[in-house]
């Protein structure tokens, strides 16, 4: 807080109003920056998020290089809650199609194209030059009722890590957006909206001390 140092109001109050004008300035200078400040920090990390999101897209080749397993049809293997790591840029005659040891692939469903699955790829043929996947859970007694052309495929998995899929799935239930809803109210509330209450309300307050004095000088 700005303290008040003067010896005599009749003497020296116009210097003494200077001064506290002054330092009110420089406090509505200062709230300003640091407001400034916090925009350009959280820019910044929205810009890095993307940044980051488009070059691992581009490194892997895919527009969905990270995926949540939501199901456990391909338990052991992978487990509801993993985060998968895609890579792109293959065709089905790339893929290493066996039982048990065969790519784990993701792809569109084919009566469903919106919806994506990782299956293991466990069988191969080619009719009328067009290759085609037949595919299963590890976990399911059968194969899939459909075959994977180039169309369908995604790419496949490269990487697993346990766990950390369970925060996209999370978020994507009403109880995780809630959360998160509250979270960024209350990031908001303690980043900006508190402390440029509390930096007015010091800014009035020596605003009006100023104006006590400048009152008394008359």
């Amino acid at each position: 807080m700005l303290s008040f140092k003067y010896k005599t109001v009749n003497k020296h109050s116009k210097t003494i109003v200077y001064w506290e004008v002054s330092e009110v300035s420089k406090l509505k200078a200062a709230l300003k920056n640091e407001y400034v400040k916090s925009l350009v920090i959280l820019a910044i990390i929205l810009v890095g998020i993307v940044a980051f999101w488009f070059g691992i897209r581009t490194y892997l080749r895919t527009d969905s290089p990270l995926l949540a397993v939501a199901s456990g049809s391909m338990i052991p293997t992978l487990n509801v809650g993993d985060l998968i790591v895609v890579q792109g840029g293959f065709n089905v005659s790339n893929i290493s199609a066996a039982y048990g040891t065969g790519d784990i692939i993701v792809f569109h469903k084919p009566y469903d194209p919106d919806e994506l699955i990782v299956h293991r790829a466990v069988e191969m043929h080619t009719s009328v030059n067009t290759t085609y996947l037949k595919t299963k859970g590890d976990n399911n007694n059968g194969v899939d009722p459909w075959e994977i052309t180039d169309n369908d495929l995604v790419g496949k998995v490269v990487w697993t890590i346990p766990y950390l899929g369970n925060i996209p799935l999370f978020v994507r239930t009403p109880t995780g957006m809630m959360i998160i809803i509250v979270l960024i109210v209350i990031l908001v509330l303690l980043e900006f909206i508190i402390p440029l209450a509390e930096e007015k309300k010091k800014v009035d307050q020596h605003e009006e001390e100023a104006d006590v004095l400048d009152a008394g000088s008359l």
